[in-house]
């Protein structure tokens, strides 16, 4: 008589030491991203010319979206290098570089200190991470979607962001910590520098873990045919050009939620809406709270019950909430609570399986370059420029447009989500 399901799951044990050491880099990527756009509003002055707050903040995420711009150069580098030379030493480089970009800001001169050279340093360090972090997407994604069982490819995907919400709520843990603990002056002298300095600390952790893991088989396999490839990145529009329009169409969503939640919305609640720093760090940090616990339950769901039902719910809900969430934005723990938890668990649907969605688009010589190029030019277009749009549209009087771009993304999501096979417990290819 045949194993039944429940004992074959019973049986199958989760790799978690495999998979917290691919994702540890992962959280560390997102760990130095996050306390930017976090910390922007203490440190916005000490790299700029002080005088106009509301110039030199909006200079600050000018750098912020001009490294963004610098991931698709990131994605097609060191997603080509993944493909030839392999998942593990594209991931220990990639940590290598983001570590080493966070302890350079962490101690840059300031402007009153050197000048303009503070902006040009601060530029350079930038542009390392954002060459990191668009290899780091892309190549941990299909590290973890490789090394799957096809069946539980949703649950090895989820620690993906199980990863990054810790990593993210580290960062606004630190937040509500510093805000609670140090007065304005302080934060704004010195205090900012602690979290660059820390993300260095972990760099090295992540890095001794990244070590310990193994090459996939299926790069192995599929090495010898990369090398094969001529001209990848048009390879991929010539040879796939739905895959590329799928993976920009739910990719544009996904990085405007996690760019709202994450990033553009603290600055805009104390900023704008004069909401009280402490009060929405630990708004974020209960939400992202949340957002880590439903991961490897969503991923599990995907894998049980397909993937575009889970992703058809997300854009649908996202396009029909976001601007009436976005009212709700404004003084007091309440509302922000309700703002930061909808939203967060709402995106659980997207993120747990986010991996796995990626990795199923392309094959396996180009799984590295394919996701790396058209989803960091994607995060580049719209999650780079997010933190820019809303603060300029803030100090416009028009701050609610921002809310209603995000919800016409997820109107197209919607239609582009439509177009994708269902591909739960299938081969990669």
């Amino acid at each position: 008589m045949p194993d039944s399901p429940v004992k074959n799951e019973a049986r199958h044990r989760l790799p978690v030491r495999k998979l917290v050491a691919a994702s540890a880099g992962n959280a560390l990527e997102w760990f130095d991203w996050t306390i930017y756009a976090t910390f922007s509003i203490y440190f916005a002055t000490a790299f700029f010319p002080s005088g106009n707050d509301t110039l030199a903040q909006l200079n600050t995420f000018a750098t912020y979206a001009l490294a963004f711009f610098f991931r698709p150069l990131g994605g097609v580098l060191l997603g080509r290098f993944a493909d030839l030379k392999g998942r593990k030493p594209a991931m220990l480089l990639t940590i290598t570089l983001m570590a080493g970009g966070s302890v350079v800001i962490g101690v840059l001169p300031t402007f009153e200190q050197v000048g303009w050279l503070a902006p040009i340093l601060l530029l350079l360090a930038r542009t390392a991470q954002g060459l990191s972090l668009g290899g780091e997407v892309s190549n941990a994604s299909a590290y973890l979607g490789e090394v799957a069982p096809a069946e539980r490819r949703g649950r090895y995907s989820s620690f993906f962001y199980i990863s990054t919400g810790t990593a993210v709520l580290i960062a606004s843990v630190l937040g509500f910590v510093l805000a609670r603990t140090m007065d304005k002056a302080d934060l704004a002298s010195f205090g900012w520098r602690i979290p660059f300095l820390l993300g260095g600390v972990l760099g090295l952790a992540g890095f001794w873990l990244r070590r310990s893991l193994a090459e996939t088989e299926q790069f192995e396999q599929n090495k010898t045919r990369a090398r094969r490839v001529r001209r990848p990145l048009l390879t991929t529009l010539r040879d796939h050009p739905k895959a590329v329009g799928q993976l920009v169409g739910f990719s544009m969503l996904s990085t405007l939620c996690y760019y709202t939640f994450f990033s553009a919305l603290t600055p805009f609640a104390v900023k704008t809406r004069k909401a009280d720093a402490v009060d929405v760090f630990l708004a974020l940090s209960i939400a992202t709270a949340l957002f880590i616990a439903l991961q490897y339950p969503m991923g599990a769901l995907a894998d049980r019950f397909g993937r575009k039902p889970q992703l058809l719910v997300w854009a649908a809900a996202t396009a029909i909430l976001i601007v009436p969430l976005s009212s709700l934005v404004a003084p007091g723990l309440g509302g922000l609570l309700v703002v930061f938890c909808v939203g967060l668990a709402l995106y659980t649907a997207m993120t747990s399986i986010a991996p796995a969605i990626m990795s199923e688009l392309f094959p396996t010589e180009l799984r590295g370059l394919g996701i790396g190029a058209w989803y960091n030019l994607t995060v580049a277009v719209f999650g780079g420029t997010a933190p820019l749009v809303i603060s300029a549209l803030a100090d416009a009087g028009a701050s609610t447009v921002f809310f209603w771009y995000v919800a016409a993304s997820a109107a197209i999501a919607f239609f582009v989500i439509l177009s994708l096979p269902e591909t739960k417990a299938s081969e990669l290819r």
